[in-house]
């Protein structure tokens, strides 16, 4: 890539980004003008910088509704979308995502324990610790059956599906010993949502992102080396092992906290990576952070088609993501050459 080129390819993300947030933000059952929403977020930002000339209620559904429900839909799918981009390499399989995999099932199945059994016994916390434990056993199990039952690209995938289907077992099994007055609220995770998105609660996921990316932009010379196979991997001095092991715990992080914050999303951690290798090439140096780039404004412009659709009603974004993921998930399937 020509010197330069990064700076402008991040600068053209950026804007896409906040075009995409501002959309999201002014868009819904009750439509607000883009003035309104930005003199909105300067007043709150630096209070006194513009005059206010809006109603209490529009600021109370920009500020207190929409900007932490799109900010979080940004984190999300920026952290599904790198998590899938992480997997298809570390698997060595294009189909790999934290929903095939079984991972987001897990991790969902973990916020549920916490959410009816348990009690937030570790303050704010529990829900994301109980999704990351999930999340990371799910993980385990599925390394665990395919290497059991011979490792390859398609028993990997099989393993990953038959995971996610035990995980939702569990899921459904503490959902039925659960209160049922606590049931309906439970149902978010199964879905997949943002509507119970505050401010307070972006916090966690920011700085897991945040730090995720910074450690996955230091090891991307290794992820790039580990992509051309073990025993090369193995010869370029990496310890493939650890390295992977490494990978999987991230993405496993990755995964529980996003879903404790959003419940299980699929399919933007399948697609996006390959649209983003589509123009970036193979380097993980560019591929993951174009990779949650492209998957914040897929995941931000999905739910707000989530909320437009039946305005005023609030359709999961789950919906939405597995309608237009597993048509995509066909047309992938579908051009790959048959073994």
């Amino acid at each position: 890539m020509p010197q330069g080129k990064p700076l402008l390819v991040a600068l053209l993300a950026l804007i896409l980004i906040l075009a995409a947030i501002t959309a999201g933000v002014s868009l819904g059952a009750a439509s607000i003008p883009l003035k309104t929403v930005w003199g909105v977020v300067a007043d709150r930002l630096v209070p006194g910088s513009v005059i206010k000339d809006w109603s209490a209620g529009r600021e109370s559904i920009v500020w207190d509704v929409r900007f932490p429900r799109v900010v979080l839909a940004a984190l999300v799918g920026a952290g599904l979308a790198v998590v899938g981009a992480v997997l298809q390499v570390t698997t060595r399989n294009p189909l790999a995502d934290p929903h095939l995999l079984g991972v987001s099932s897990g991790g969902a199945c973990g916020a549920i324990f916490a959410l009816l059994h348990t009690g937030m016994v570790f303050g704010l916390i529990t829900v994301p610790l109980f999704a990351f434990l999930g999340a990371l056993a799910a993980t385990l199990a599925v390394i665990g059956v395919t290497r059991f039952s011979g490792s390859s690209a398609e028993r990997l995938i099989l393993s990953g599906v038959a995971v996610a289907f035990v995980a939702t077992a569990l899921s459904n099994l503490l959902i039925y010993l659960g209160d049922p007055r606590a049931v309906q609220s439970v149902v978010f995770w199964m879905l997949g949502g943002l509507g119970l998105a505050q401010w307070p609660h972006l916090l966690y996921p920011a700085l897991v992102l945040a730090g995720s990316l910074a450690w996955l932009a230091l090891r991307a010379r290794e992820i790039n080396g580990l992509a051309m196979g073990d025993e090369t991997a193995a010869t370029l001095g990496l310890p493939v092992a650890r390295l992977r092991a490494q990978l999987f715990t991230v993405t496993a992080l990755l995964t529980g906290v996003m879903v404790a914050f959003s419940g299980a999303i699929g399919f933007i951690g399948l697609m996006v990576p390959h649209v983003v290798r589509l123009f970036a090439g193979s380097d993980h140096g560019r591929v993951i952070p174009l990779s949650a780039a492209v998957g914040a404004i897929a995941l931000v412009l999905a739910d707000l088609a989530a909320r437009t659709i039946m305005a005023p009603e609030d359709m999961p974004v789950g919906v939405i993501t597995g309608f237009a993921g597993g048509l995509g998930f066909i047309l992938l399937i579908s051009r790959r050459p048959a073994a």
